[in-house]
């Protein structure tokens, strides 16, 4: 089963790659407008669908990240102890 947001991405980093071809984004951008509106494609699921511990794992996983900022570590802590 094909994602339809990675589909649209695909065609969305074929418009901005210097590499592909005028035809080739013409296409891209025909296929955008006609079955993806444009690229404007929801992504995502919304907080209330997603699992509250695999987001507990996640900011937890942050403050303990040394390639993180200590702002992004104390928002993530802020976050995990309102949950």
């Amino acid at each position: 089963m094909t994602n339809p947001g990675n589909v649209a991405g695909g065609h969305k980093a074929n418009l901005n790659n210097p590499n592909t071809s005028e035809e080739s984004k013409q296409h891209s951008k025909e296929v955008l407008d006609s079955q993806y509106e444009g690229g404007a494609i929801s992504g995502g699921k919304s907080n209330e669908e997603k699992n509250p511990n695999n987001v507990a794992g996640g900011l937890k996983a942050t403050t303990k990240n040394p390639n993180v900022s200590e702002q992004a570590k104390q928002d993530a802590k802020a976050r995990l102890d309102a949950m």
